[in-house]
């Protein structure tokens, strides 16, 4: 072949391979800037390419992993009351073999250990008696409240029932291995089930409760997800504070919802909550907007774009949350200056001109402009939390429970557990034992 054109062949190939590794270039660039749950308000389970975990918004502590220095212990103790006692003592000498019968005994020391008693299960039988009067009629006592079928299954056991699907996530197929290796209780799953059902008809009162409360309450927090209810999208929403928790059901995540639960919204609250447009349509005293899902879209932006507008706009909110660490109650009784800068700063940073090709970032300026009045909330009033970490924590164990034991078969199911969840994370929230607290729970009558 000719020496030339040989030459012109490997340049025309060289010039190919060149414009083909270009093209992956920009498809790498582009698909490393691709939004994931760290740089916008994307779930997790949206992410694409999981970045790193530098990317997190958690700032280093330069702590030691484990328990700090100071911090109160947990180890195991011995009891001053135990079950039983079980005396060790000697009766001869080990060294001569005399007896030691007559001896006085001194302590010398105690040792404990902690352990399960034998379970099983405890029958407790009602015999009804019956008498007849002299006039001949029959007097027979009724049976106990709540008892309407020959046998059943006890309070306790639907409660616990109830603290081990709801509280622990575990599966019904798990629940009837647990019952009957455990406890040597053999019960269907159409048993649990019902059993479940039992445990939230009496918790409903205790739901509508909650959900008044809510609404009376100064600070409110709400966020949804999406669930899977026998295959169907559906969505489950929140509304919370830090001593309630109130989880519903729905088909939509649209400003329907909202008023089907609270038709009045939440006219003496703040409204905590992220930039989905149904949260601003709730009437509220004021809103306030979610600090890290603005931090997570700000770090998405500066990746995209290398823009300083966006890293202004983040050094802005950082300062902010710091400067809010810093404040004392009484400090919110009167303006502060340095709220004033950081207002200031705010609105000169909203109004900066944005390159026209920077689409993304032109949107969110535009969308920070709209709700500029409830981005620094917080700092004027002292109980109104930056961000809606509170709400995702209690919408968060849906998706839990969906990796453990799968999508709900059925809208009554899904409403059980948001109703019993509801009365869980509240009892949590409040340092109550879960299990007494659902236990309890199977115990009211009122409902029945």
């Amino acid at each position: 072949m000719d020496t030339q054109l040989l030459l012109e062949l490997q340049a025309a190939y060289i010039r190919e391979l060149e414009k083909r590794i270009e093209d992956l270039e920009d498809r790498l660039e582009k698909y490393e800037q691709t939004k994931n749950s760290r740089n916008s308000s994307l779930p997790p389970s949206k992410d694409q390419n999981r970045p790193f975990k530098s990317k997190s918004l958690r700032e280093q502590t330069g702590k030691k992993p484990g328990g700090q220095t100071g911090h109160e212990g947990n180890t195991l103790k011995m009891v001053s009351n135990p079950d039983f006692i079980i005396n060790h003592i000697p009766d001869y000498c080990s060294c001569c073999g005399q007896s030691l019968k007559e001896v006085p005994t001194e302590l010398q020391e105690k040792r404990q250990i902690i352990d399960l008693p034998e379970i099983k299960p405890q029958v407790t039988e009602h015999r009804i008696y019956q008498k007849q009067c002299s006039c001949g009629h029959i007097t027979k006592c009724a049976p106990p409240e709540g008892l309407k079928n020959r046998i059943i299954y006890g309070n306790n056991i639907a409660g616990l029932n109830a603290y081990l699907s709801v509280r622990q996530y575990i599966p019904f197929k798990r629940l009837q291995e647990i019952f009957f290796d455990i406890f040597s209780i053999g019960i269907s799953e159409g048993g649990l089930h019902e059993l479940l059902k039992r445990v939230t008809n009496r918790a409903y009162p205790v739901y509508q409760q909650i959900k008044g409360k809510i609404v009376r309450s100064d600070i409110v927090g709400s966020d949804e997800t999406g669930t899977k209810i026998n295959g169907a999208n559906k969505w489950i929403w929140t509304w919370q504070n830090p001593e309630l928790t109130f989880i519903a059901v729905s088909n939509n995540r649209g400003t329907e919802t909202i008023m089907n639960n609270f038709e009045k919204g939440f006219a003496h609250s703040i409204l905590v909550h992220d930039c989905w447009k149904s949260h601003f349509k709730t009437e509220a005293l004021s809103h306030q907007v979610c600090i890290a899902h603005l931090l997570r879209e700000l770090n998405g932006l500066s990746e995209q774009y290398k823009n300083s507008l966006s890293e202004e706009f983040r050094q802005l909110l950082l300062k902010a949350l710091e400067y809010k660490k810093q404040l004392k109650p009484e400090d919110y009784l009167q303006p502060q200056k340095r709220t004033m800068f950081f207002e200031s700063w705010l609105e000169s940073i909203i109004e900066k001109v944005i390159d026209p090709n920077q689409k993304d970032l032109i949107a969110f300026q535009k969308r920070m402009r709209k709700y500029k009045s409830f981005i620094l909330t917080f700092l004027h009033l002292p109980k109104v939390p930056p961000d809606n970490n509170g709400s995702e924590r209690a919408i968060r164990n849906i998706k839990v429970k969906q990796k453990i034991s799968g999508q709900f078969k059925s809208y009554e199911g899904a409403t059980a557990f948001a109703i019993l969840r509801s009365v869980t994370d509240t009892a949590i929230k409040n340092g109550q034992n879960v299990l007494n607290a659902l236990t309890s729970v199977a115990k009211y009558q009122g409902a029945d």
